[in-house]
């Protein structure tokens, strides 16, 4: 397969497995390119990307633009903070008219789901789904799956649990589809309140005891507590959360076995892990970061070569 079955990265619902080894692939080439003197490919020289946040984020926008930059491409940036968006413009007219500039390619992220979907039927652009709401961050999900096969060779039948909020992480969703797609166990661990009813009908399983999961897994994804999407209270206190699903150096331990700890970030250090976990030598937090970049440079170039 040497081009992606798709024109948009939606979301991993949409890609076949064979998408995701290809991207995969191309994230190898990149990989080594990020790690050159010179870091930089002329690969999309005449293609201009959009960046188009309607939501606050750090991490996410620095990769996808570095990952731009590093392929060469013309790089708008927009902040919906500071545009006509507060003035009510709608969605489609805020990218009509950034599109009327000639631009090829939108990476977005917006705070309702199905957002990206959307804005694939109105206008002529790729678009790559940055994350929207609580559905599907999919770049995130791609660059975690890279991480554990870079870390063990291969996805298929390793034991991956992700613990946290499940019920507001676009996160964990996008994850449970790559790593089922790619053939991983997966299962769930979090407060009941934290679980979304339909979770099993994806095919993972429910795991309320972390003792009981951690000693199941080979990787452990740590999901933070998304404070900001809380409109009722979940669980009693912050306190309570962190002594039974919080993962701490003592706890790792004491384990039968020595297993890796992910976390898509930002962290807050003394709740889901701590400090001495997150520096850790089974932490591979900071490769995620720096795969991060390669995978977008993969999703972005293969999308590249899809506009006509």
């Amino acid at each position: 397969m040497s081009e992606l079955s798709v024109n948009h990265l939606l979301g991993i619902k949409y890609l076949k497995e064979q998408d995701i080894q290809l991207i995969f692939e191309t994230a190898d080439h990149f990989k080594e390119v990020i790690n050159r003197s010179i870091k930089k490919v002329p690969s999309l020289r005449d293609i201009n990307i959009a960046n188009i946040f309607f939501e606050n984020s750090t991490r996410t926008k620095l990769s996808f633009e570095l990952a731009e930059k590093r392929l060469s491409a013309d790089v708008i940036n927009f902040s919906a903070g500071q545009s006509s968006v507060k003035k009510g413009e709608t969605l489609i007219d805020t990218v009509n008219n950034i599109l009327s500039m000639k631009v090829d390619m939108v990476v977005m992220r917006h705070p309702n789901p199905g957002a990206g979907i959307f804005l694939s039927r109105h206008v002529k652009a790729a678009i790559i789904n940055a994350g929207d709401g609580a559905h599907e961050h999919p770049t995130q999900a791609l660059l975690d799956s890279f991480s554990i096969r870079e870390k063990f060779g291969d996805v298929a039948g390793k034991n991956v649990v992700i613990v946290g909020d499940i019920l507001h992480s676009r996160v964990a969703l996008s994850n449970i589809f790559a790593l089922k797609l790619l053939g991983a166990n997966v299962k769930v661990c979090g407060p009941k309140t934290l679980i979304p009813k339909y979770i099993e009908s994806l095919g993972v399983e429910v795991e309320t005891n972390l003792r009981k999961a951690l000693n199941w897994c080979d990787v452990a994804n740590m999901l933070r507590i998304q404070n900001e999407r809380l409109d009722i209270s979940y669980f009693p206190t912050t306190r309570e959360y962190t002594q039974q699903y919080g993962v701490n150096k003592a706890l790792l331990n004491s384990l039968d076995k020595e297993i890796v700890i992910m976390h898509p970030g930002p962290i807050n250090r003394g709740v889901e892990i701590t400090s001495d976990v997150a520096d850790s030598k089974q932490s591979i937090i900071l490769n995620q970061v720096e795969n991060g970049v390669a995978i977008r440079m993969a999703v972005i170039y293969l999308l590249a070569a899809k506009i006509k």
